[in-house]
């Protein structure tokens, strides 16, 4: 199995990417086992089984971007020896310090006084008729003013941390409860693979599947690619668990990382969403059109729909479709909303699949 160079550009990449790609459709995979989407081929039975009459999945960015404290991360100070202990401290490390535990307060408060929500944004089918395949429900909270922050301004900080779990928790909660209300919806939910058997999510789920056995068929579970890179083998046994009640899984950032692909036999999830950095202004970027037709290629192998996220312009819509991308997701389409887009969607006539 090749492995990917961390280091290479977008034009090496997509080499390295087309060659794994070669690699995997000349060799055989074994099957999934269970209840799972990824058994069956691409096309109107899949699409049927998850999103209705039409082949289609989704995606998401807000979750992944890296905290990068101001300033240098140069060791400060004139001195060229190796000192043991603790670092010297700095302005600059102290106002990232202090901006870490506000956010963490923040969050911690939001938590403690129910100030959370979903806010939600269409996932449209990218044949025609277009209709929309599901919704995907991204956690806000307020902050002490009221003011809605989204989950980028705040998950970086929070995501290896307890509260992250309890952030996880309120957006299953909130989720659960749309998909009990409106049996005609289809959401797909962020999750972190670190809050796999923390007691109160799996309860929560649990405790709603039990109530309706028939709600996991409308609900996706996106894992970013870092997050399941963290624990494989739990992963994987997760979604062999959870596939079983309908649940379909999303691997969201594909192509972020280049470490996720060797795993895809273990894997077996049933969408991969290609990273939005890939998507942005790719109708004029011939580097990443290699690199997307290589990803799509991989996620069809291995039987996975593909989401094309961040589509923001017309000329790249036109070429994900042409390149055989089964959802696109992104502000060409609609943005996040507080409000509940398909109670307008379904009073303007548009086909909620």
């Amino acid at each position: 199995m090749p492995t990917l160079n961390q280091d290479s550009s977008d034009k090496n990449l997509a080499t390295q990417l087309e060659t794994i790609a070669g690699d995997f459709l000349s060799t055989d995979k074994p099957k999934p086992v269970g209840k799972t989407l990824a058994a069956t081929p691409i096309g109107s039975e899949v699409s049927q089984r998850v999103f209705g009459d039409d082949p289609h999945h989704k995606a998401n960015t807000e979750l992944n971007e890296p905290f990068r404290p101001p300033g240098s991360t140069s060791k400060p100070g004139p001195s060229k020896r190796s000192k043991v202990g603790k670092k010297p401290s700095s302005p600059l490390r102290e106002t990232a310090a202090k901006h870490e535990h506000s956010t963490l307060q923040m969050v911690a408060d939001a938590v403690q006084h129910n100030q959370t929500l979903l806010a939600y944004q269409p996932v449209t089918q990218a044949m025609a008729p277009r209709g929309i395949a599901f919704y995907e429900g991204f956690i806000r909270v307020l902050d002490p003013a009221g003011r809605v922050i989204p989950a980028r301004d705040f998950m970086h900080v929070v995501e290896e941390k307890e509260i992250g779990r309890e952030i996880d928790c309120h957006a299953l909660q909130h989720g659960l409860q749309a998909l009990k209300k409106f049996p005609q919806v289809r959401l797909s939910l962020n999750m972190s693979a670190r809050s796999i058997g923390y007691h109160r999510w799996e309860q929560l789920l649990d405790r709603s599947l039990k109530q309706d056995p028939t709600l996991g068929e409308r609900l996706v579970l996106e894992i970013n690619e870092a997050s399941a890179m963290a624990a494989p083998e739990l992963v994987s046994d997760f979604l062999g668990r959870m596939q079983k009640h309908g649940i379909a899984f999303a691997l969201d950032n594909f192509g972020a990382s280049t470490t996720v692909i060797g795993h895809f036999r273990q894997l077996l999830f049933d969408a991969a969403k290609i990273d939005g950095q890939f998507v942005r202004g790719i109708h004029a970027n011939r580097d990443n059109q290699a690199v997307v037709r290589a990803l799509i290629g991989i996620a069809k192998q291995f039987d996975m729909f593909t989401v094309a996220e961040m589509v923001e312009s017309r000329e790249d819509a036109e070429f994900l479709v042409s390149n055989g991308v089964d959802c696109l997701q992104g502000y060409l389409f609609g943005g996040p909303s507080e409000a509940l887009p398909w109670t307008e969607d379904m009073k303007q006539g548009k086909k909620v699949n």
